[in-house]
């Protein structure tokens, strides 16, 4: 089934954007795990890209379901 809307570019760079943050809280647990305690702080800013995607892609989700409307 064909759309007849363009698609939005916020949807997949906030499943990215969520990615990413995902990743980086499990790289940062498994430093932790190896006993590295003293961690950059860019890793720990990179974690916030998590529930940034995810407010994101919520928000972009709303705007589309309402447009269609």
């Amino acid at each position: 089934m064909a759309s007849s809307s363009p698609r939005s570019a916020v949807l997949p760079i906030s499943l990215a954007m969520f990615g990413v943050g995902l990743l980086a809280i499990v790289v940062i647990f498994a430093l932790y795990a190896t006993g590295h305690q003293d961690l950059p702080p860019w890793v720990s800013i990179v974690t916030l890209l998590c529930p940034a995607g995810l407010i994101f892609g919520v928000i972009a989700t709303v705007v589309r379901s309402r447009r269609r409307r």
